[in-house]
């Protein structure tokens, strides 16, 4: 059948089974979004307050379902306000397809009004970028995109299509999406050593990484953790891929990790990688990381073995595969003392906090206690991102939502609507500080056009906490740029954009705030008022050992 290149996009999109797009239209795109609005019906799009806010909520929408989330701009600005979105999704590994329009063909390369070359632009950010300057070529090359973004280690796709080529016709020939083929298997020999270095262990650890979400493998780790008899650790990536309730679980490692987990993989003498690119937040000291151990590294990705960490062996292919492989030729294992020493642990260095006022961890453990640990989570970057991951206890995977890898503050609220969208049937609750937040809050009004129940949680400290954290302890509390006591008044705001706000200030509002804000089911705001100096412990100093961690107590004794 004959079709013009902007029904082409469509039809392409709905082989991929794509149901929802978030974008902002433009003269370029214009076709396209002539398009959309006669298929209305069949694909949903999302408009949303900023091009940036529509490449959060497509990364949101991948992660809290496991499908490739789809943004759409034009030209030029629209374009390029893509691109911290588009750099997000790619250091966390995130399916994305970004389809943009440019000018026509023969304007390409002049200057033109509102000509980008969003492709160049995005290379180092994206698996690959595409330039379609034929119409013959778009079905196929939307085909492309969509495999490439979902295969092997997943991440974002750019589509860039010349306005000419929108309006072009040329024949259409369905097709159906073809299943992905599953990664090679390991060799034998390369699992018999694996085998070889589990059996002889007395103290291994297992370190989680995002790769475990991506795969799906979260029975496959279990059952792996309960064969080798082990404690797990996870990144900020991980969470959710092994139950935070198990007693085999020790919290996060690394950074603002927990003194169990920093120390016990210090002294372990297996350390077992699952779907981790040990970075420099988790290393620390890659020289002294793990030192007493032997290495085991199981990843998609070839290029990240022994690119960080040296490792004494290694397994490519999908965790899920070759943990489902692997178990099968493993023997239940005993390490009882280790495990006895590791339970030891958690009991002398339990998290912490000031429980007299009003604070994050306790907003965090009283969200975790209201939603039954059942809600998805999305956060900004900072201080209240690290006391989430600490204090929610995460027992499914696709439940934690944070940029990790880039460290995007203002990701939050985007990909909380996101992730609203794709799972409407649970609570999401964007948590952010109020640096972060006052970035994109004009997402606030997305939600409320579309009535998406988010919840959004700003932790108001006034100033920019992780920031001044180390300014406090590395830089003699020279606090250059980081106060924010200004006249910003987010209750206020949050009601102009259309929806509901509350401020909490003491201990005992929190959880009436919440269970109203939950039972409105609509788009809500919960600002909650805490001390300034309240600090994110433990923590390791950037670039030293991490079992070198420490606390406010350590700190205490020193002084």
């Amino acid at each position: 059948m004959q079709l013009n290149g902007s029904e082409i996009v469509i039809e392409c999109l709905k082989e991929q089974g794509v149901d929802t797009v978030f974008g902002y239209p433009g003269g370029s795109i214009l076709n396209i979004y002539d398009a959309l609005y006669k298929h209305s019906s069949e694909i949903r799009h999302i408009l949303t307050s900023h091009e940036q806010g529509a490449a959060h909520a497509a990364d949101g929408y991948a992660r809290a379902t496991g499908k490739v989330g789809v943004c759409l701009a034009t030209s030029g600005p629209g374009a390029t306000n893509l691109v911290t979105g588009i750099a997000t999704a790619y250091m966390d590994s995130v399916p994305m397809v970004a389809i943009t329009a440019n000018v026509t063909l023969p304007m390409l390369g002049k200057d033109s009004f509102q000509e980008v070359d969003i492709a160049g632009v995005t290379m180092p950010i994206t698996k690959h970028g595409f330039i379609v300057k034929n119409v013959e070529i778009l079905a196929d090359t939307i085909r492309k995109a969509f495999a490439l973004a979902r295969s092997g280690r997943p991440g974002p796709v750019l589509v860039d299509i010349t306005k000419d080529v929108t309006a072009a016709v040329c024949e259409f020939t369905p097709e159906k999406t073809k299943a992905l083929k599953p990664a090679d298997s390991c060799g034998e020999e390369d699992m018999d050593r694996v085998v070889e270095y589990i059996k002889k262990a007395e103290k291994p650890y297992i370190y989680l990484g995002g790769g475990a979400i991506i795969s799906g493998a979260h029975r496959e780790v279990a059952e792996f953790a309960e064969l080798i008899d082990a404690p797990v650790c996870d990144t900020l990536m991980a969470k959710g891929a092994f139950d935070g309730r198990s007693p085999r679980y020790t919290g996060m490692i690394g950074m603002h990790g927990t003194k169990t987990s920093n120390l016990g993989v210090s002294q372990c003498d297996l350390l077992i990688a699952l779907g981790a690119r040990f970075s420099d937040r988790v290393v620390g000291n890659p020289k002294k990381f793990a030192e007493n151990a032997n290495i085991i590294q199981i990843d998609i990705d070839p290029a990240e073995i022994n690119k960080n960490v040296r490792v004494n062996a290694c397994l490519i292919g999908d965790l899920k595969q070759v943990l489902s492989s692997l178990n099968q030729r493993l023997e239940k294992q005993d390490h009882t003392a280790w495990m006895n020493t590791i339970r030891d642990m958690k009991e002398i260095y339990p998290l912490k906090y000031d429980k007299k006022n009003l604070s994050c961890p306790y907003v965090v453990e009283e969200i975790d206690r209201i939603t039954e640990g059942d809600a998805i989570i999305t956060t900004d970057v900072g201080q209240h991102q690290m006391w989430a991951a600490q204090y929610y206890k995460f027992t499914r995977p696709r439940t934690f939502l944070s940029s990790g890898g880039l460290g995007t503050m203002g990701y939050g609220l985007g990909a909380c609507i996101g992730a609203q969208v794709g799972q409407p049937d649970k609570i999401c609750i964007n948590i952010a500080g109020d640096g972060c937040f006052r970035m994109n809050l004009n997402e606030l009004a997305t939600a409320s056009r579309y009535n998406i129940p988010i919840i959004q949680v700003v932790i108001n400290n006034h100033v920019l906490g992780m920031v001044r954290q180390w300014q406090t302890l590395f830089y003699g509390k020279r606090y250059s740029q980081t106060v924010l006591n200004d006249k910003v008044d987010f209750c206020r705001v949050a009601e102009g954009l259309g929806c509901a706000a509350m401020r909490v200030t003491k201990k005992e509002e929190f959880a009436p705030a919440l269970e109203k804000a939950i039972a409105m089911k609509a788009p809500a705001l919960i600002e909650c008022m805490i001390p300034e100096d309240d600090k994110v412990f433990p923590m390791v100093p950037a670039g030293a050992p991490i079992n070198e961690v420490f606390d406010g107590d350590d700190l205490k004794r020193q002084s």
